[in-house]
């Protein structure tokens, strides 16, 4: 799990410096940059298995490349694909989003959005997060925001999201189907646009 030191000291709106977390996913794992040794070590044994000497600069080029290149690429995942949920916020990647905004929580789609069938319409909603669209590897979550906006929210464990998220809203608004109008059928029924 995350702390504050890794993503910086945010306060919530009540002031309270460490909100309890619910849900978190750091985007990337650091675990990734012991490819860079990996690939060291295998251009070690590959020169090994010439019978032509071993030379460290080869392996050292390899180590300092393949770790550069990934540190880059987890350090921009955990930016922008990471999501954190407290009581008070619902954070994907760089965009914060109050859970006060958040008017309903849509069931689960039907439609993949990949299986060519027809969609709910929070699926064609814009994505939270600065990213275009919902990144890879993980699953919308249909959100109905204050102002007849709708989004979607998106994790890897996306049920684990939705499981924490829906009883802070249900909390605040009460049952799902105390809020009804016609862009809710057709969203909860997944019938096409």
């Amino acid at each position: 799990m995350g702390n504050n030191h890794e993503m910086g000291l945010q306060m919530t709106p009540a002031g309270d410096p460490n909100p309890k977390q619910l849900f978190y996913e750091p985007g990337a794992s650091w675990y990734w940059l012991l490819a860079g040794p990996a690939a060291a070590a295998a251009m070690i044994l590959i020169e090994m298995s010439s019978h032509n000497g071993v030379g460290l600069t080869v392996p050292a080029i390899f180590l300092v490349m393949v770790s550069t290149f990934l540190g880059i690429q987890v350090k921009a995942a955990r930016i922008h694909t990471s999501v954190e949920l407290t009581e008070d916020a619902l954070r994907q990647g760089t965009e914060t989003i109050l859970v006060r905004e958040i008017v309903k929580v849509y069931p689960e789609a039907e439609n993949s959005v990949r299986s060519g069938l027809p969609l709910a319409r929070w699926q064609t909603a814009r994505a939270l997060g600065e990213l275009h669209g919902v990144p890879r590897h993980r699953v919308g979550i249909g959100l109905k925001l204050t102002g007849g906006r709708t989004a979607q929210a998106w994790a890897r464990r996306h049920r684990h999201l939705r499981d924490a998220l829906t009883p802070l809203v249900q909390e605040r608004v009460g049952p799902a189907s105390d809020i009804t109008d016609a862009d809710d059928r057709d969203d909860d029924a997944g019938s096409p646009q």
